[in-house]
């Protein structure tokens, strides 16, 4: 994914820290009076695997029943929305989000930034997780996401399907199981800027927002899915070893493309998703903790990355090192943290836009007198390096039984029905809110709200840098009906073939997918002008996906005669 913006702008950005269009987004300017917030709008609807009997004989026969409604624009029955409606096993479920704004009424832009934030959890609800969080209405999540409303930006807290079994008997089984659920999330957001962006581009643009500056955060196992929505973009990194059941087969990986869908979230017998002419493409990634799945997904210009991690998280490695599942303590894949994969980023010249931000605030003079030290807690020591974009949260070193911090920027409420659900039969019983207490012992809705003071302030200047939001929007959309964006394809309908003609620079790569999302033709052309063939294309609709030179990616819609 290649969008990281030019040197210059950086100096242009930094220039505007002190202009009040940027103060916009790096001081709060509004109020919780001044907020809106639309609760559980349903942004996409798929198959639920956490509900679903998949052993069922009668999946096959109700995969149909489903693609086919899907494809035909039918409404989906009740009973596959019902957990507890026996008379079908596979269940569907509207995945939904939480919308905050400055009200539109009292907010004068009519095109703002959007954050959207993935929760934590471990891909499994609460308290199955172990945990009093795992939802998008968590204490971090709701205060993050008024915190960037009260800047500005649009922001929206999200869900998404879960469902993994961290209690198989094998690695490889739980490896599978989790890298399935990863990637179905993964799918769920990039549903969700599709149809925001197909919001936003198509006239409503019910939020107002600026769909071409999209910062996706992550928290805890939501870090593992921003990070994977930056970097996965090549069909082929679902195969490196670590993902192969056979590490002596290239062929087979945990994760199989035609059960659950390709990288774009499209196709699969599992999956529900359909082009709608709009990409999922973002500009700017954070993670507070969680890890990268493998540092061969980054690339040169992939977009700028911000990352937030406890030096010695228990659960996610700081350098390198295995996934720990939080309930059982079970060891899953190798993973690469923060320490390792931000100096990479660096080395790519990804965070260029702020790389040069001097110093002088607190946030940024924390980060920075870290860099190159060596912290220890007893004889286990961790070198930070020295990566712009990185912040190293050192926590104390807590005795026994206490474990390691993870995430001390969470909070919950210790009397609450989830919190106070034995997970743990003992003796003696452990609730929720006692287990989450190991990694974070002196957990307070104080201490959370000063670690969140810190992460942002020091994410929105690199924020402001990085996307140049002292500027106006330059978004023009990217559907099939904007005449704007300078890529034709004609004829339309055709008979045997369409010419691409692009004004917008070379195409380097196409990607063809028919209506049901099933990628049906590819290939890599590098010109201003090709021909797709029909071929065996049969007569109907069709979307041809580009990847442009400049780093955008451009969809269009075409009909088959």
């Amino acid at each position: 994914m290649k969008r990281t913006l030019p040197l210059a702008m950086a100096a242009m950005a930094f220039g505007l820290g002190t202009a009040a269009s940027a103060q916009r987004y790096l001081s709060e300017v509004f109020s919780n009076a001044n907020l809106t917030i639309t609760n559980d709008v349903a942004y996409g609807t798929n198959i639920d695997f956490l509900t679903s009997n998949l052993a069922s004989p009668n999946v096959p026969t109700e995969v149909v029943t489903l693609q086919t409604l899907v494809s035909t624009g039918q409404p989906i029955p009740a009973e596959y929305f019902d957990p507890t409606n026996s008379a079908t096993a596979l269940k569907v479920t509207n995945v939904r989000m939480d919308v905050y704004e400055p009200t539109q009424s009292i907010d004068p832009l009519d095109a703002r930034p959007v954050v959207v934030y993935i929760h934590t959890g471990n891909a499994l609800p609460p308290p199955l997780n172990g945990s009093p969080n795992g939802t998008r209405k968590d204490s971090s999540a709701v205060e993050n996401c008024m915190r960037f409303a009260r800047r500005g930006y649009v922001a929206v807290s999200m869900s998404y399907r879960l469902g993994w079994n961290p209690l198989a008997a094998t690695e490889q089984e739980r490896r599978g199981s989790l890298l399935n659920a990863i990637y179905r999330a993964l799918h769920d957001v990039r549903q969700c800027i599709r149809n925001l962006k197909r919001d936003a581009g198509q006239g409503n643009n019910t939020y107002g927002i600026c769909a071409d500056r999209i910062i996706v955060v992550g928290e805890g196992t939501g870090g593992y899915i921003a990070l994977a929505n930056a970097t996965l973009d090549d069909p082929a990194e679902l195969y490196i070893e670590k993902f192969r059941p056979d590490p002596f087969n290239p062929n087979v990986s945990y994760v199989d493309s035609t059960q659950v869908g390709n990288i774009h979230g499209f196709g699969g017998n599992l999956n529900l998703y359909r082009p709608n002419g709009w990409d999922y493409e973002s500009q700017f990634c954070v993670n507070l903790g969680g890890a990268l799945a493998d540092t061969s997904w980054l690339a040169p210009g992939d977009a700028p990355m911000v990352a937030f991690q406890t030096v010695f998280d228990p659960f996610a490695p700081f350098t390198e090192g295995i996934v720990i599942v939080p309930t059982t303590g079970g060891p899953v894949v190798p993973v690469q943290g923060s320490n390792l994969f931000m100096d990479l980023v660096n080395d790519y010249g990804n965070n260029e836009a702020f790389a040069f931000l001097p110093s002088g605030d607190p946030y940024t003079d924390r980060a920075r007198a870290l860099y190159g030290t060596t912290v220890s807690h007893g004889t286990n020591n961790v070198a930070i390096n020295n990566a712009e974009g990185l912040f190293p949260f050192v926590r104390p070193a807590w005795p026994a039984p206490a474990m390691e911090e993870a995430s001390p920027w969470q909070w919950w409420d210790p009397n609450s029905a989830i919190a106070q659900t034995v997970v743990s039969a003992g003796p003696p019983p452990i609730t929720a809110h006692v287990a989450s207490l190991a990694s974070n012992p002196d957990m307070s809705a104080i201490k959370g709200r000063t670690y969140l003071d810190t992460i942002h302030g020091y994410l929105n200047p690199r924020i402001v840098a990085a996307l140049d939001l002292g500027n106006p929007c330059t978004f023009v959309g990217i559907d099939e009906e904007n005449t704007a964006v300078d890529v034709d394809v004609y004829p339309n309908p055709a008979s045997n073939y369409v010419t691409v003609l692009s004004g917008q620079g070379l195409v380097r790569r196409y990607v063809i997918f028919d209506v049901n999302g099933r990628q049906v033709a590819a290939s890599s052309v590098n010109t201003h002008r090709f021909i797709i063939e029909r071929k065996a294309l049969d007569a109907g609709t069709y979307f041809v996906t580009m990847d442009m030179e400049n780093g955008r990616r451009i969809t269009r819609k075409f009909l088959l005669d």
